[in-house]
C-alpha cells in the first residue's frame, strides 16, 4: 500500500514510512493512494472475531509489507490486553435507538488511547528495522497528550514533546500527562496560547529545515495517518454488533481535529453500510459552517466545558477535502495555502456536494451539553462527559433520519476526567476509577515556555536525540 499527500508533490511512502513521518513534506498529510474494498460478505465474515483479531483484519491492507499479519495481530493483542473491558469498545443501549460506543477503557480513559497503544508498540517496532532515534513533537487538547505519553512512556529510542495550552485542559488531563516522570517524558505548558496555536508551532517544526536537519521528527496527533487507521477498526465492531452489512448504521461523532470523524468516513470508503456521519461540534463551530454553508473561516476559540474541541483548525478536514475534490493535490495545496494566509476559505461545489450525501452536523452550545448530561443520566442511568454530550445532542436533532437506523454516539472519554462539569450538569460527581484512583497525590513535572516558536524550538533541539 502506497501512501500519497493531499496536496500532491511529497514522494509516496509505504506504511513504515508515513508511520514515521507523520507530516508530509509538502506540508500535506498522508492518506492510501486508493481505499482497500471489502464486500458485503468479508464483512459479514469479520462478525464475533475478538477485538484484536477484527484490528488486525481491518489494518492489514494499510499496512502491507511493511508487518507481517501474525506479527500485527500480536501488536493489536498486547496493545487491545491494556483496556479494562473486555469486548475494548463496548456497546451500551440508551434507548429504542441510541447506543453509546464506549471509548474510555484504555489506561488514559479517552477514545485516544485505541490508537495510540497500537502507535506506540508500531512505533518500537519499525524502528527495529530503520534508524533511530525518533522524536515525537504533539500538541494536545486534552486527551492526546496523555494517551501518548503513556504509550511510549520509557520506550527506548524515543523522545516524546508535548504541548498543551496552559490553562485550557482540564485538572485530570493535565495530571494524567504531567505526573508520568519517565526521563524520555517532556511535558510543556504554553503560556497564553489555545490548541490551535500549539498545533501551528509543531507543524511548523515538521516543515523547518533547521529542525529536521538535526532531528528525526514523528507525530501522535491525527495528522499521523496510523492513528486514524486504528481508529476506523471500532466503527466496523459497532456496526457489526448491530446488524451489518444488511442494516445500517449512523455515527455521531464529537469533532474537534476531524480525526475521529474522518475514520468513520475511511469505513464508508472501505464498503461498511454507514447512512450518516453526525460531525458535533461545540461553539468552536468551523466544521459545522463548513457543512452547512461551507464556510471554513477559522475565528478565535472559545473555551467550553468540552475542552478537547476547543478548536478552530481542523486539521484532518484536509483529508476529506483531497478525496472530495478528485484528489487534485495541486488544486488543494493552492486552497490551504489561502486559507493558512486569510484563515478563510469557501468549499467547492463538488466538496459541498460530495459531503452532502454522508455527513450532517450539529452545534451545541453550554446548556445543550447540559441538557443531554442530565438526560443520559435521568432517562437512562448513564453518566457521560460533555464532549459525548455534544454527540449525544446532535444525535438528537437528526429528525429527519429514518427511524430503523441505530444512532451511535461515540463516548469519547470517560465523566470523571470532566467531573466538575458533569456534577454541575447533574449533581453527581464521577469517581476517578481505582486505576488512577491517586492521580491528584502524584507529582507533576513540566515546564511552562511562552507561545514563541524560537524558544520553543530551542528547548526541544536542546533536549532531544540528534540524528546519528
Amino acid at each position: 500500500m502506497d501512501y500519497v499527500s493531499t496536496r500532491g508533490t511529497a514522494p509516496p511512502l509505504d506504511f513504515a514510512g508515513v508511520t514515521l513521518a507523520g507530516l508530509a513534506p509538502d506540508g500535506g498529510l498522508y492518506v492510501p493512494r486508493e481505499w482497500p474494498r471489502f464486500t458485503p460478505d468479508e464483512i459479514a465474515a469479520l462478525a464475533g472475531l475478538p477485538y484484536a483479531r477484527l484490528a488486525q483484519r481491518i489494518m492489514q491492507p494499510f499496512v502491507g509489507d511493511s508487518i507481517a499479519p501474525e506479527r500485527l495481530l500480536a501488536l493489536c493483542e498486547t496493545a487491545y490486553g491494556r483496556f479494562a473491558h473486555a469486548a475494548v469498545t463496548p456497546l451500551v443501549q440508551l434507548d429504542e435507538r441510541n447506543w453509546l460506543l464506549e471509548l474510555f477503557h484504555g489506561p488514559t480513559l479517552a477514545f485516544k488511547d485505541v490508537a495510540l497503544q497500537l502507535l506506540g508498540l508500531l512505533f518500537e517496532e519499525l524502528l527495529t528495522q530503520g534508524d533511530a532515534p525518533l522524536t515525537i513533537v504533539g500538541a494536545t487538547s486534552g486527551d492526546t497528550g496523555s494517551a501518548a505519553i503513556d504509550a511510549v512512556a520509557g520506550r527506548e529510542n524515543v523522545e516524546i514533546f508535548m504541548l498543551h495550552p496552559k490553562g485550557r485542559v482540564s485538572d485530570v488531563q493535565r495530571r494524567q500527562m504531567t505526573t508520568v516522570l519517565a526521563p524520555n517524558v517532556h511535558n510543556i505548558a504554553v503560556e497564553g496560547a489555545s490548541f490551535d496555536d500549539c498545533q501551528a508551532m509543531v507543524k511548523r517544526m515538521f516543515g523547518d529545515p533547521a529542525v529536521t536537519a538535526r532531528l528525526r521528527l514523528s507525530a501522535v496527533n491525527s495528522i499521523n495517518w496510523a492513528r486514524l487507521m486504528a481508529q476506523v477498526v471500532y466503527y466496523f465492531a459497532a456496526a457489526l454488533q448491530l446488524g451489518a452489512p444488511r442494516r445500517k448504521v449512523a455515527f455521531s461523532v464529537p469533532t474537534g481535529n476531524f480525526g475521529d470523524v474522518f475514520a468513520g468516513y475511511v469505513a464508508a470508503r472501505m464498503g461498511l453500510p454507514i447512512e450518516r456521519l453526525i460531525v458535533a461540534t461545540n461553539v468552536n463551530d468551523i466544521l459545522h459552517r463548513a457543512l452547512t454553508t461551507g464556510d471554513y473561516s477559522a475565528g478565535s476559540v472559545e473555551p467550553t466545558i468540552a475542552p478537547s474541541m476547543d478548536i478552530q483548525v481542523s486539521s484532518n478536514f484536509e483529508r476529506l477535502l483531497f478525496d472530495l475534490g478528485g484528489r487534485d493535490g495541486i488544486a488543494l495545496a493552492a486552497q490551504m495555502k489561502g486559507f493558512e494566509a486569510s484563515r478563510a476559505m469557501q468549499l467547492t461545489n463538488a466538496q459541498r456536494e460530495g459531503a452532502a450525501g454522508l455527513f450532517a452536523s450539529a452545534r451545541a452550545e453550554a446548556g445543550d451539553m447540559a441538557q443531554a448530561m442530565r438526560w443520559a443520566s435521568e432517562a437512562c442511568g448513564q453518566t457521560i462527559d460533555p464532549h459525548t454530550a455534544c454527540g449525544l445532542h446532535a444525535a438528537h436533532a437528526q429528525t429527519d433520519l429514518d427511524p430503523a437506523v441505530p444512532v451511535v454516539t461515540l463516548a469519547t472519554a470517560h465523566p470523571a476526567k470532566f467531573r466538575d462539569a458533569v456534577e454541575r450538569a447533574t449533581g453527581q460527581r464521577p469517581p476517578l476509577p481505582a486505576r488512577v484512583g491517586d492521580l491528584f497525590k502524584r507529582e507533576e513535572r513540566m515546564i511552562e515556555l511562552p507561545g514563541d516558536y524560537s524558544a520553543m524550538v530551542d528547548y526541544v533541539t536542546a533536549h532531544a536525540v540528534a540524528r546519528s
